[in-house]
């Protein structure tokens, strides 16, 4: 589905659902991760994620734009457009639109993450770090010896 596709439906579901037009911009933002969709309040721009669309379908897409369109609708109107508000969640139950969307389950810890093990000399204090250090810029914390590599993965 492209840009163009989106902002017609946008258009569309703004007139059957709230009887007034959408004249804004509506898209797909491939950044967007947490969240379904996004209404911009300065530009007015409604973003749309295109991972929940290519997950779930059409349906998820349709609720996602009707709950974007009632923040867009109700700020334009000047009334309350936040989650928290009552016109929104007003609103929401007249269009039928979810408060919330559907999850997209990352698949989370299938790589090994590298962990960087490091031991004092003197003492054998082991410091264990995610990133990479310069052993000759550091000292022991304990006994203020030289630090040597140990192992790349823990």
């Amino acid at each position: 589905m492209t840009d163009e596709q989106v902002q017609k439906i946008v258009e569309e579901l703004s007139i059957q659902h709230f009887n007034r037009p959408f004249i804004h911009q509506a898209y797909f933002n491939s950044r967007l991760k947490t969240t379904g969709g996004r209404y911009l309040l300065n530009s007015h721009h409604i973003e749309l994620n295109k991972k929940l669309y290519d997950h779930f379908g059409m349906e998820e897409l349709r609720g996602i734009i009707l709950h974007e369109l009632c923040h867009y609708h109700l700020h334009l109107l000047g009334k309350g457009y936040k989650h928290q508000d009552s016109d929104f969640k007003q609103l929401l139950n007249e269009v039928g639109a979810p408060r919330f969307c559907s999850r997209v389950e990352e698949v989370r810890g299938t790589t090994t993450r590298t962990i960087y093990l490091y031991s004092c000399i003197n003492c054998k204090q082991l410091y264990r770090r995610k990133r990479k250090m310069d052993i000759k810029k550091y000292c022991c914390s304990i006994c203020g010896g030289r630090i040597e590599s140990v192992s790349n993965r823990f």
